[in-house]
């Protein structure tokens, strides 16, 4: 049986509170041996992890791994939030009571760690120092070294972080067991995985997966599910999953920031990593702090609401990024940056990577080169041409530090005051470019009406939206009209109140289906057009849903867009809006204790679109 105190006290971890806890689950587990591990262990574990064969060398100091072939994303059907008390049930949270699923889950892993390493990462979900750290603390216990690599990698890991706590008992316990995952039954009436976080006791357990959101707890586990109930409990955060950007104008030397959130496929990421369009580039600059998840709360010195990213680094889906798309991602994941790539394409003999979208082609000498299965593709039937090399959800993980935009003050404790809130889902009609909000109430509404249109048949109705309340949908940690009050409460506490807005860049002609607009780079334009609007310097043109630029107000120096196409994005397709106004009564009818001024929200903007001239 391991040693715990042995272990802990040889890595200078002296918090009694962590000893009890680590102690509770090596027995539990049969852990056979216990390693406390800091960032300065990773490059001896990245060896450890090649001589197991559970990593390959992808290039000079990059890595490939492969998971197994069911455990390829984050699984929402099995992902529950668990308290003591029923109040806590959302539409959307799938909670259950912590008195049953706790023993449900201690019973899957008892014993599973025997003759196994448990490493025990302690780690910190925000920037030393912030006055949130005591909030984004916490311990996660792993059998899996490729999870304490890619941890390393998200959170800064350190026994320090647990020595400064002026409650030295409050840390998030994070458990993470991988289980059999070849009888796990995934998928099947007999799954065995359940990934748990018992809220209101702050412990996340996770069991049956080495992937992900469901295998890096800090990440979406703490850094969303456990920081969203945290904040609320607590009367003093949000934690939302939000990119974070920083965009200086060089002349006149200001710095605004903007957060905001996207549903899946509605270009987050690319956005969190622009870099300015050539036209545009001499003046602004912008800056990357996270395209993820951001931690919000009001500093009450300056009446400000504050930002930052919890996480130390990105994992980004890699499908379809390349030069074109996002040259900031491939350059954070260039030979030397330490990063890893999982469950792309892979070619033992060159050490080459690649993924659907990183060229227009695959490698035409398909000689060496494996599928994500680690199958060869040179082997494929004639009918499997068409099969993808990497998976759809393939993946690299790589720190803040090697984005080459990063933010200078990304690690800052301060945080960064917040001057714009945006929301944005795919959609082909019906939203223009952008609309903004001024109004605290209307700003929420639109978030918690934010949806992006059904993909696949079984998630809808071809056109209409699949609801993400501001983008959290699968990480609701307590119920939804709570949660409405909560995102009033915080924001509306601030004296100088961020603007909010709507944007799309995927509208596409209803004949030919090209897109309107551009996109990518210029994506910065209407976002400078809404810091003008906040500032006082343009007007825009007030509608029922917002207020939308001119076409004298947006910069459009460089862009190669058609006057008919533009007057299409700049304005509003009453007929449709008054089509989705019903289905957002219908939505938000699901939510016990809507707030009333969302309500109030909700019957203004449908009095105004009544009136909206045709």
């Amino acid at each position: 049986m391991a040693d715990v105190e042995a272990a802990l006290e040889a890595a200078g971890l002296k918090n009694p509170h962590v000893l009890e806890y680590v102690r509770f689950y090596a027995d539990l587990t049969g852990a056979e041996r216990v390693e406390v591990v800091s960032a300065e262990d990773d490059a001896r574990l990245i060896q450890e992890a090649l001589d197991a064969g559970e990593l390959e060398p992808a290039g000079e100091g990059r890595y490939y791994s492969r998971s197994y072939h069911k455990d390829t994303a984050r699984s929402e059907e099995r992902t529950i939030v668990a308290t003591n008390d029923p109040k806590d049930k959302g539409v959307y949270n799938n909670w259950r009571p912590a008195s049953e699923m706790k023993p449900l889950l201690h019973d899957r892993m008892r014993g599973a760690f025997e003759g196994k390493t448990m490493y025990v990462i302690p780690y910190l979900m925000s920037p030393p120092g912030n006055e949130l750290a005591p909030w984004a603390t916490g311990v996660q216990v792993t059998d899996t070294r490729t999870v304490v690599l890619h941890m390393i990698r998200m959170s800064r890991v350190g026994p320090e972080f647990l020595e400064d706590l002026d409650d030295p008992s409050q840390f998030v316990r994070a458990v993470h067991v991988t289980g059999d995952l070849e009888h796990l039954g995934q998928g099947t009436p007999e799954d065995q995985r359940y990934f748990v976080t018992v809220a209101d006791e702050r412990t996340i357990l996770h069991f049956g997966s080495s992937y992900g959101g469901n295998a890096l707890l800090g990440k979406i586990a703490h850094g969303l599910r456990q920081g969203a109930y945290d904040g609320w409990a607590s009367k003093k955060f949000l934690a939302e999953q939000y990119m974070l950007i920083g965009i200086h104008d060089k002349e006149t030397g200001t710095d605004y920031h903007i957060c905001g959130g996207f549903p899946s496929a509605s270009g987050k990421t690319n956005l969190a990593m622009m870099l300015a369009p050539d036209a545009l580039g001499e003046r602004y600059h912008v800056s990357f702090y996270g395209d993820d998840i951001a931690w919000l709360w009001v500093d009450e010195s300056t009446g400000r609401l504050m930002g930052m990213n919890p996480e130390y680094g990105v994992f980004g889906v890699a499908k379809d990024t390349n030069e074109g798309t996002n040259p900031t991602a491939l350059a954070s994941i260039a030979e030397g940056t330490q990063a890893i790539f999982t469950n792309i394409a892979y070619n033992p003999q060159t050490r080459e990577v690649w993924w659907e979208g990183r060229t227009k082609q695959p490698p035409a000498n398909t000689a060496g080169w494996l599928d994500w299965t680690g199958s060869p593709i040179a082997d494929r039937e004639r009918g499997e041409a068409e099969l993808p090399w990497a998976h759809p959800n393939s993946r690299f993980t790589t720190t803040l530090d090697n984005v080459p935009n990063i933010a200078t003050d990304y690690n800052a404790a301060s945080g960064v005051p917040i001057d714009a809130i945006i929301f944005g889902g795919r959609t082909r009609d019906r939203e223009p470019l952008i609309r903004a909000i001024h109004d605290l109430a209307e700003g929420v509404y639109d978030g918690l009406t934010l949806g992006a249109e059904a993909t696949f048949a079984a998630e809808g109705k071809e056109g209409v939206l699949r609801y993400d309340p501001m983008s959290n949908r699968p990480f609701m940690a307590y119920g939804e009209g709570d949660y409405a009050q909560h995102y009033l409460d915080i924001v509306g506490a601030a004296t100088d109140q961020p603007i909010f807005a709507h944007v799309n860049w995927f509208q596409r002609d209803p004949d030919d289906g090209h897109f309107l607009w551009p996109g990518y780079r210029d994506n910065l334009r209407p976002l400078l057009w809404l810091l003008q609007l906040r500032n006082g310097e343009v007007k825009g043109r007030q509608t029922a849903v917002g207020i939308i630029p001119t076409e004298e107000e947006l910069n459009l120096e460089g862009v190669d867009i058609s006057a008919e196409d533009l007057k299409t994005i700049l304005s509003i397709n009453k007929p449709r809006w008054q089509q989705e106004m019903a289905h957002r009564e219908e939505h938000l009818a699901l939510f016990d204790n809507m707030p009333e001024a969302i309500w109030e929200a909700h019957r203004r903007v449908a009095e105004a679109l009544e009136q909206e001239s045709d």
